[in-house]
């Protein structure tokens, strides 16, 4: 498996204050979409979340999100690892995820862009 990036997720009370701040930070344009009741703007290396409180302590829990060439792959490495899929592979906007906890506790969500 190849991981292709990593994604910092930041869960923000104002997400169209954040977006400026990022954009210059990364001197790029946010990418915005909304994702179960959660707002989101992936800005370079950066992933904002902003909405309601429930879903946002669910996300935080999330350490990183990993973009890698195909999730089955991940999703067949990381079982062979000792880790635990705790939600997909599932269809996303972009392609297709998973979240996985690590033997040590830490909990990513892996990504591909393949529909």
């Amino acid at each position: 498996m190849e991981i292709l990036g990593a994604s910092l997720r930041i869960c923000v009370d104002d997400i169209d204050t954040a977006i400026p701040f990022y954009e210059r930070l990364a001197g790029g344009r946010a990418q915005r979409f909304d994702r179960g009741g959660v707002q989101v703007a992936a800005v370079g290396s950066f992933l904002l979340m902003s909405g309601p409180e429930a879903e946002l302590e669910i996300l935080r829990r999330v350490t990183a999100t990993i973009a890698v060439e195909d999730v089955e792959e991940a999703h067949r490495l990381l079982t062979d690892l000792g880790a635990r899929v705790l939600a997909g592979p599932v269809p996303t906007p972009a392609g297709r995820n998973l979240l996985a906890m690590h033997p040590d506790g830490s909990v990513f969500e892996y990504v591909d862009q393949r529909g």
